[in-house]
């Protein structure tokens, strides 16, 4: 997905991943039983982080990565009718291999 505005500093937008609305016993889960998504694939990248001495540290994460972030981190905003997340990337837990 292609986004139209770039995020500054630390900060990446997410795309979230919903999770299945099936179990692996076949049970359907309605919308309500869904849990908050926790995954999601990065769809626009900041600069990085400015340290205290002037110099920028580079983001770890990269765009196209999927990852897993903070439970309630981030803000939701709606584009084009898509639901994304801007984070900090110190609300990213870890890359999914």
């Amino acid at each position: 997905m292609q986004v139209n505005f770039k995020p500054l500093g630390n900060h990446l937008v997410v795309e979230p991943i919903e999770q299945e609305a099936r179990t692996a016993s076949g049970i359907i889960l309605p919308e309500t039983a869904k849990e908050k998504p926790q995954t999601g694939m990065v769809v626009a990248v900041g600069t990085g982080r400015r340290l205290p001495n002037g110099n920028l540290q580079e983001m770890t994460v990269k765009l196209g990565d999927k990852i897993l972030y903070a439970k309630y981190g981030g803000t939701t905003v709606k584009v084009e009718n898509k639901e994304l997340l801007i984070l900090s990337e110190d609300d990213v837990l870890a890359v999914v291999l």
